[in-house]
């Protein structure tokens, strides 16, 4: 009797610690954490690292709040400086040439708070117009090379880190 209480016990255990790493892998909780951080980069500047599909807001002190990202697929991804030029809290988004001449069919403005905005609840727009950092109704394609050079994040990320930044914040966007 005594072994088939530990062998539902262990199992009862078992099952736990397994329903709690999805959860872990799943949780608003996980989403974004404080890690260690090495680079050169001044405190406050967001830094995106395309081969990890993460990005960083660097803390300073050898710091970082790391959230996960989607960013744009082979032949799409872009590299460089730039700053962001605007905030915008559910936003319209119109798509432009290149995506509109591959999807003929979309309309020519999806109003900001639709669920076919691929913008999802908020975006920070970056300086030249071509790009953000922006939620998404698409949380699946987080942790994925899936855009046309945008930078994808869970809606409670892309709201925590708006909270976080403002107008004129630097971004570096690197492999």
């Amino acid at each position: 009797m005594r072994v088939a209480y530990h062998c539902l016990a262990a199992s009862i255990a078992v099952a736990a610690l397994s329903l709690l790493s999805i959860f872990a892998i799943t949780s608003p909780a996980f989403a974004r954490e404080v890690v260690p951080f090495n680079g050169d980069v001044a405190p406050g500047t967001i830094m995106v690292r395309i081969s990890e599909r993460r990005l960083y807001l660097v803390l300073g002190q050898g710091r970082a709040l790391r959230y996960s990202v989607g960013v744009g697929r082979v032949g799409r991804q872009w590299e460089g400086s730039s700053f962001i030029d605007s905030k915008r809290v559910r936003p319209d988004w119109a798509p432009p040439p290149d995506i509109a001449r591959d999807h003929p069919n979309l309309p020519r403005v999806v109003p900001g708070g639709s669920p076919q905005n691929p913008m999802g609840i908020a975006a920070l727009t970056l300086s030249g117009g071509d790009y953000a950092i922006h939620g998404t109704n698409k949380p699946g394609s987080i942790g994925g090379f899936v855009s046309y050079g945008c930078i994808r994040m869970h809606n409670r990320d892309i709201t925590d880190l708006y909270g976080r930044v403002g107008v004129g914040t630097p971004v570096i966007v690197a492999r």
